[in-house]
């Protein structure tokens, strides 16, 4: 878990507005089967495989997949910079993402990417320490992770969560941390 206290209380909220915005059928699923922002972040550990949506100039949807590492309450991802979905992202960096475990789990994200290492920039303050998390997760190579990647930071404004098989403690019956 990397949420500071202040970023599991902004998530809090976040996830709380966004269901309370909901329509009242997703309200009726998901209110009952939700997940409160401290468990969510400790579920949430490691990569988490993410359909990413973004949309082409046409105005046509695309989903590819994605690693996904929930971190300070979002999401960060990152793909090649000659990727269609990183096009699609500089122009137009609304995107939706979704993480789902079989029917134990699915967090369904929309909010608007920033990118944290331009080519042509400074990078985002907080680039460091998040290429230190990816290094030390997927490992020191010869990959060049400033040039040949972007990463991007998913700024949610709408999130929910569904798990319906929750118990005590911090593992659900089928759904482990």
């Amino acid at each position: 878990m990397h949420e500071t206290p202040q970023e599991l209380q902004e998530l809090q909220a976040l996830l709380e507005n966004s269901l309370s915005r909901s329509t009242s059928h997703l309200r009726s699923i998901v209110t009952e089967n939700t997940l409160t922002a401290e468990r969510l972040t400790r579920i949430l550990t490691g990569m988490c495989t993410l359909a990413l949506s973004t949309v082409t100039a046409k105005g046509e949807p695309r989903i590819s997949g994605a690693d996904g590492h929930f971190l300070h309450g979002k999401w960060h991802f990152g793909t090649a910079r000659t990727a269609a979905k990183a096009r699609h992202l500089a122009a137009r960096p609304a995107a939706s993402v979704a993480h789902m475990r079989g029917e134990d789990l699915g967090v369904f994200t929309h909010g608007t990417v920033e990118i944290l290492n331009p080519e042509d920039a400074d990078p985002a303050p907080d680039w460091p320490d998040l290429l230190a998390h990816l290094k030390d997760f997927y490992g020191h190579d010869p990959f060049d992770w400033d040039n040949e990647v972007v990463y991007y930071r998913l700024r949610p404004h709408w999130m929910t969560v569904y798990a319906p098989a929750q118990v005590e403690g911090p593992a659900t019956s089928r759904l482990t941390e």
